[in-house]
C-alpha cells in the first residue's frame, strides 16, 4: 500500500507543475490572441494585456523548469547522462605526508 501512495504522490508532483505550465501557455496565447483580435474593432485601440502574459510566462517557465529538473536528476541518478553532466565524484585522498613544515 505504501508503494501505491508513494507513486501517486510522485505522479501528482509532476502533474501539478504540468497543469500550471499548461495554464500559463493558455494565458500567453489568449493575451496575444486578444491583441490581434482587437485590430478588427473600429472603436477599440489595440492594447496588449501585459499582466496576464507575464503571469502566463512565469507559470510556464516554472512548470517546465520543474519537470526538466525532475527528469535531469532522475537520469543523473540512473547514470543515463553523458559524462559532462554526471556529478563530480570526490577524488581519493592519496598518500598523506606526515612531515609538516
Amino acid at each position: 500500500m505504501k508503494l501505491i501512495i508513494a507513486r501517486f504522490i510522485a505522479i501528482m508532483l509532476l502533474v501539478i507543475p504540468g497543469l500550471g505550465a499548461t495554464y500559463g501557455f493558455l494565458l500567453m496565447k489568449d493575451a496575444v490572441f486578444h491583441y490581434f483580435a482587437s485590430f478588427g474593432n473600429d472603436n477599440l485601440t489595440p492594447n496588449f494585456e501585459w499582466l496576464p502574459f507575464l503571469l502566463g510566462l512565469l507559470l510556464f517557465a516554472v512548470g517546465i523548469a520543474f519537470i526538466a529538473g525532475w527528469i535531469f536528476f532522475r537520469d543523473r541518478k540512473k547514470n543515463y547522462l553523458s559524462p559532462r553532466f554526471r556529478g563530480k565524484r570526490p577524488s581519493s585522498p592519496g598518500p598523506e605526508s606526515s612531515s609538516k613544515s
